[in-house]
């Protein structure tokens, strides 16, 4: 899986870095979301910053072919 993000749809909240501060910040000047890495298979604080995300900006995309 990969994490993807819409930094034009995110609306700050922070519910991504509270919940899985390994993967995301914010940045500094508009406090926006910034995924800190990409790795393989992202663990479940991943999931749930997808799942608590009130704008919908932060999701999993699969990495093999359909």
């Amino acid at each position: 899986m990969r994490v993807e993000v819409e930094r034009e749809t995110c609306v700050s909240a922070g519910m991504c870095v509270l919940s899985a501060p390994d993967w995301f910040d914010q940045d500094e000047d508009d406090g926006r979301v910034v995924v800190h890495h990409q790795a393989e298979g992202p663990d479940d604080a991943v999931e749930q910053a997808v799942e608590l995300c009130p704008s919908g900006a932060i999701r999993l995309r699969s990495t093999t072919p359909d």
